[in-house]
């Protein structure tokens, strides 16, 4: 256990590593994701053109959508980095 003198918290030499491996699993969370939701709305937009096409336009929505949120993955797993201090 880490000590804890008086006026001080000190962090154990290992706790950036969370930080970082947070950051990472953000970015892979992110990206599958956002692939996972494309290829989903992929297969809605197939199954809107064979049932509906004059639909389809109205469907690509939820693809463009899914890719937003990769990129904003991308970007919160760039800016959580920024605030990874060492310990001390």
């Amino acid at each position: 256990m880490t000590e804890i003198v008086r006026g001080f918290d000190g962090c154990p030499s290992w706790a950036p590593a969370f930080g970082y491996m947070g950051a990472s699993l953000c970015m892979i969370l992110s990206s599958w994701g956002s692939a996972w939701g494309t290829w989903r709305a992929g297969l809605g937009v197939c199954h809107m053109g064979i049932d509906h096409p004059a639909g389809i336009i109205k469907n690509i929505v939820p693809i463009v959508m899914a890719g937003v949120l990769g990129i904003y993955g991308l970007i919160v797993s760039v800016i959580i980095p920024q605030a990874v201090a060492p310990p001390g």
